[in-house]
């Protein structure tokens, strides 16, 4: 059973005639007592007229996936079995990070009847979450009490990476058909393949004239090309401890995840296979031979329960991880956070020999707090702040030059930058002809 605020008013109520009674001579104690036993006789009264709540069948409606930000409606049905009408109190167990309301919602049911309570969340975390049962309180007529139970009805929901960087495509994808699409060039050359067969023009290169289908045709023919497809891209997202750090109004990784899902959907609109690795220690999620329109549902399933950790990243066995989704020449991307000479060793003793064939590409979220205290110089303690920001700065930048002279390239901006830049850097090596 359960009591509810009445009860307290009630009490506080009966003092004032008690005292009343006491100022006129009559025993106060036993006023008392007789006070606290009328209302403990109508809390019994109430709770016994109250309507079971274990007579109710409780059910839910959980959408399986969400993105993170968006609100998810979940909704909880009660059909009332019992003989009485159920005014109830539902409170349905997410976990905080859910961002359910903190008002109990309120429902009255017939006897016999299913009624429908709709409990809005709007997540603040990615990964699972789950409540595991739904608590009932049925009130009594007088609503001084009640009785109240706990049903094991299990919701759970998914939440996937808000991927807010998708503005970013449609400008992206208009680049890449120009550079791709809608007409094929002439010239043969690095990163490019056959396209098709057509009619020789005047000034069209010659070297470029097919003699064989000129001779099966009977007029001149010419082969066009286009930028060469079936590429591969690896995406490997840094776990470790580096991660962890906040930017924004979110964490290194979670701006790394909208990054990596940009450049993954541009790429396999480009026809590219893209494989995903998001490392520390271990493997925290994989996906590799997925192409078309499930890529990126398959990457937010692999990337939705994953969270930095505090250890230090083994980039020798991410690297290694690297040759086993693919060994043919490739677009090799690091999305972690290197701006210190001291946890970049590691990294770079582990780095990747880069070649014409494979490009290594070290994407790092950078903080513009760090460069806005770089500028102060108010007071001793702003100047002690742009002493220890310069030198922040500097030694990111000798790290971003380590990466160069290792064969890499160094791309650093902040978590709304870093993915369209990113993008862009690929559809430049697309129109080198180095991808």
């Amino acid at each position: 059973m359960f009591v509810t605020g009445r009860l307290a008013i009630a009490l506080a109520v009966g003092v004032l005639p008690l005292v009343a009674f006491g100022m006129a001579g009559y025993p106060p104690y036993a006023l008392l007592g007789a006070w606290v036993g009328l209302c403990a006789l109508l809390v019994g009264l109430d709770v016994a007229l109250a309507a079971n709540p274990h007579t109710v069948a409780v059910s839910r409606r959980v959408p399986t996936r969400s993105r993170l930000g968006e609100t998810v409606p979940v909704s909880v049905a009660l059909h009332n079995q019992g003989s009485r009408t159920l005014h109830a109190l539902i409170r349905d167990a997410w976990q905080p990070t859910a961002g359910a309301a903190p008002e109990r919602s309120s429902l009255a049911v017939p006897p016999d009847e299913r009624r429908r309570v709709t409990i809005p969340l709007l997540p603040r975390r990615r990964g699972e979450l789950v409540s595991e049962f739904v608590m009932i309180r049925s009130r009594g007529p007088l609503g001084l009490a009640g009785r109240q139970a706990r049903h094991r009805v299990r919701g759970a929901i998914r939440v996937l990476p808000a991927f807010s960087s998708r503005k970013h495509l449609p400008s992206r994808l208009a680049r890449l058909r120009e550079l791709d699409g809608n007409t094929s060039i002439q010239v043969r050359g690095q990163g490019t393949e056959f396209d098709s067969l057509r009619e020789y023009v005047r000034g069209d290169d010659v070297r470029s004239i097919d003699w064989r289908a000129t001779a099966r045709a009977g007029t001149t023919m010419l082969r066009t090309w286009r930028p060469e497809r079936d590429r591969h891209v690896v995406i490997i997202i840094d776990t470790g401890r580096t991660a962890a750090a906040r930017v924004g109004d979110g964490t290194r990784v979670d701006a790394s995840l909208e990054a990596a899902l940009l450049l993954a959907a541009l790429a396999s609109r480009a026809g590219d296979h893209v494989h995903l690795l998001l490392y520390d220690r271990v493997v925290r999620g994989r996906v590799t031979g997925v192409d078309g329109a499930g890529l990126l549902p398959a990457m937010t399933d692999a990337m939705a329960p994953v969270h930095a950790r505090l250890v230090d990243t083994d980039w020798h066995g991410a690297f290694a991880a690297v040759r086993t989704l693919t060994t043919r020449p490739s677009l090799i991307v690091v999305l972690t956070a290197q701006d210190a000479a001291e946890s970049a060793r590691g990294f770079l003793g582990a780095f990747p020999d880069a070649s014409r064939a494979t490009t290594v590409l070290v994407g790092s979220v950078t903080d513009d707090d760090v460069a806005s205290l770089a500028q102060q110089r108010g007071s001793r303690e702003e100047i002690y702040l742009a002493a220890a920001a310069e030198r922040t700065l500097r030694d990111a930048e000798n790290v971003a030059d380590a990466i160069r002279r290792a064969g890499g390239e160094a791309i650093a901006a902040d978590p709304e930058d870093l993915p369209p830049l990113i993008a862009d850097r690929y559809l430049e090596l697309k129109a080198a002809g180095r991808l």
